[in-house]
This record gives C-alpha cells, sequence and structure tokens, in this order.
C-alpha cells in the first residue's frame, strides 16, 4: 500500500480517506492510475445534467443497493467530479459511496453503476438494518485493500458479467435470525463469501481463540479465499498444474477428508518446517492459498515500509542480518530474495515494537526455507514466470 499526499494542501492522506482533513478537499480513488485524488466538483452551469428525477431520487432513498449489485443497469446522471490527478477526465463514485462504502470513481462515459471492485458484489446484507450497515462497510474497507493488491499485481479480474463461468464474485450474507445455520466464510467455484458476522471484532477474536490461529482478520479471509480463486485460474487454467504439485503438494487427495483428518488429528508436531500456519497442513489447497495470502501481505506491508522510507539498522546487530532497506518496488520484484531480505529485519522490528505496547506480534509466523520455496513459487506465478533457484531464508523469530 502506497501513500498519497493532498494535490491541493499536500496533507499526508490515508487509502479509505474521502475529505483532506487539513483543506477539506473531497477525495477519491482512480484504480486505473493508482492514485487518491483531490476533485473539483463540475458545476451545473458547465452543461453536465445533475438533476435526479423524484421517482429516482426514492428509489435511492429506499436503498437501492440491497441484494443483487452485478450488472451495468443505467442510472441517473450523479454529480461529476474532474480529478486532479486526471484532468481530462471526469469522474463520479461508485455508488457504494452513497452508503459510506467505497470511494472509488468511475469514469463518466463508462456505462458501470459501479467501481471496478464493487462489481464483483453480487449480494450484500439488508443495509437498512444499521448494524448490518456498519459491519459492511468495515467489509468494503478491506475488500478494496484486497483489490488494490491484485490490481498492482496485474491479476486477471473478471466479473459474472465479464465472464459468467470464470468470474470473481462476493456473497456477503449476515447469519439468519431464527437460529439457522451460521453463514460460514470460503470459495466455490468463483464465489467468495464472507460470514458478515466476522466484521465483529469480538466475535472474530473469539472464533480465532477457538481456532487457535494467531492471526484473523477481514483482509486475512480476502487474502486466502482470493487463493483459491486465483489457483483455478493461473494453476488449474494457467497450465501450472504439475509444477504447483511439485511445490505443495497432490491436490487430488480427497478434500473433505483432508479437513475432517485435520480438524481431528491437528497438524504435525514439525509442520513449522514446511508449512506457513498449522491450516496449510490440511489440504495443498489450503497451503497454496495460506502462502498466498501471506505473499499479499509481504509485498503489501513492504511497499508502505518503503513508501515511508523505514529501514532497519539496528546497533546490537553486528553481523547485519537484521539490516534492511526497501529500495525497491515489491509489487514488480521477481526474485523472492530481496522480499526475504527485507522483510526478515521488517518483521522483527516491528514484532519487538507490538511487545513494548503489550500487544501480540505484528506477524507471528515462521518462514522456513520450504515455505519460503513456496512463496518463491507464488511470486513466480504471479508475474508469469517459471520458478527460479529456491531461495532460503531466516526464519523470523516468533
Amino acid at each position: 500500500m502506497r501513500l498519497f499526499n493532498c494535490e491541493v494542501c499536500g496533507q499526508l492522506l490515508y487509502f479509505e480517506n474521502t475529505q483532506c482533513m487539513k483543506c477539506g478537499a473531497t477525495l477519491g480513488y482512480l484504480p486505473g492510475r493508482n492514485r487518491l485524488s483531490a476533485l473539483d466538483p463540475i458545476e451545473p452551469e458547465e452543461g453536465i445534467p445533475q438533476e435526479v428525477s423524484p421517482e429516482e431520487a426514492d428509489k435511492q432513498a429506499a436503498g437501492d443497493l440491497d441484494g443483487e449489485q452485478t450488472g451495468t443497469a443505467s442510472a441517473p446522471p450523479r454529480q461529476l467530479w474532474r480529478p486532479r490527478a486526471d484532468p481530462d477526465r471526469l469522474h463520479r463514485f461508485c455508488e457504494n459511496a452513497a452508503q459510506d462504502a467505497c470511494n472509488w470513481l468511475v469514469p463518466d462515459d463508462s456505462p458501470e453503476r459501479f467501481c471496478l471492485a464493487c462489481r464483483h458484489n453480487r449480494t450484500i446484507p439488508d443495509i437498512s438494518d444499521p448494524l448490518n450497515l456498519a459491519r459492511w462497510q468495515k467489509i468494503e474497507e478491506a475488500k478494496r485493500r484486497a483489490f488494490y493488491g491484485f490490481i498492482r499485481l496485474d491479476l486477471p479480474l473478471p466479473n459474472r458479467v465479464d465472464d459468467p463461468q470464470n468470474g470473481l464474485v462476493f456473497d456477503f450474507l449476515a447469519d439468519m435470525p431464527d437460529g439457522g445455520p451460521n453463514v460460514m466464510t470460503g470459495h466455490d467455484n468463483g464465489l467468495i463469501t464472507l460470514a458478515l458476522a466476522e466484521a465483529d471484532d469480538a466475535e472474530r477474536v473469539r472464533r480465532r481463540e477457538a481456532m487457535g490461529e494467531p492471526y484473523r482478520t477481514l483482509l486475512g479471509h480476502f487474502r486466502h479465499e482470493s487463493g483459491h480463486y486465483f489457483w483455478d485460474r493461473l494453476v488449474r487454467d494457467g497450465g501450472r498444474l504439475e509444477q504447483c504439485r511439485a511445490v505443495f503438494g497432490d491436490d487430488s487427495q480427497d478434500y473433505g477428508a483432508a479437513l475432517q483428518r485435520h480438524y481431528n488429528e491437528g497438524p504435525p508436531a514439525d509442520w513449522q518446517e514446511n508449512f506457513v500456519s498449522t491450516y496449510a497442513t490440511a489440504h495443498p489447497w489450503e497451503d497454496f492459498a495460506e502462502t498466498w495470502a501471506h505473499y499479499l501481505h509481504i509485498v503489501d506491508t513492504l511497499e508502505m515500509a518503503r513508501a515511508f522510507g523505514l529501514g532497519i539498522d539496528p546497533h546490537a546487530d553486528k553481523s547485519g542480518t537484521l539490516t534492511a532497506e526497501v529500495d525497491f518496488d515489491p509489487y514488480r520484484e521477481t526474485r523472492i530474495e530481496p522480499l526475504m531480505e527485507a522483510w526478515v529485519p521488517l518483521t522483527a522490528a516491528v514484532n519487538s515494537l507490538n511487545r513494548c505496547m503489550g500487544t501480540p506480534d505484528l506477524y507471528p509466523f515462521v518462514l522456513s526455507p520450504a515455505v519460503v520455496a513456496k512463496l518463491a513459487f507464488i511470486q513466480s506465478l504471479v508475474h508469469g514466470e517459471l520458478p527460479g533457484a529456491q531461495a532460503e531464508a531466516v526464519p523470523v523469530a516468533a
């Protein structure tokens, strides 16, 4: 995740900002340019119709965003904006901005109602319920951060309108109020379902502790479940199946039986030698999805460290093994060694800082040489290259 500055006053901005807190400028994100830009409003006298019919106003007030979201149905004219980062093209906000659930922009000449990320929504909860609305807003925030990484890596992102068979689509579902089965987060042939309850911090912590997980976040869910989707697209459909099996194991083994065995018996005693997490031991598909998620964690965090100019050079480390500077673009790097050489010292530092505050480690994982080799495969996959030499790295201290 990179940093942005307001073009009006130079203030540092955050990815989720919709208004500059210093100068008050309205802000919107341009996914095609990877810029959070200050916006100048287009006034009606410039010849752009801004009125909305009474019928359309009633529909908007009634919550026209509930339920099905995928589609390109026409919509009434909206307020138009001229982004300072793209002054030659007018834009409007994604329709989910009306619910404070998105700050991404859509070109005015596009027939789309929703932005590049929100076009993948198939089902959203009943947002007339304020609690559902608040949780959905948190889910959308995590989704946009996940899509930032997908876009930076130039991953294929068809939706179900573009590709009804292979498009990526989301259902964000609340549990049934009558005590029926709880919604399960998961992936099924391009459909990612995310339980709305995961947006409740207390409930998510309860599940994390109940399952013995060191890490569980909304963003982590998006990155993990997307790993299953991109396994389909890049591995199975991309002709890399045998290469992937050589790294992650034989995925043809019965998935349901493997999961049941995992929940009954737990991970092997030496799991840290070959897997990034205990859940990765359940089945090669889960190993791939977990490793995929960690690759996305690493490149995005390193990009932010680079944007802040962070470097690690502890005086007590005479060997230099904990010295690092992020002087490369993690999203464009095709070798695993630079990522690991920066990641290990960075996580050692931030984990130590977290402990000073009495909070859990930011990155409570160990990257063994075998796990680094798996990360190298993921890296080669997203960059469309054959795997190179499998690197070794110093494990991250827990």
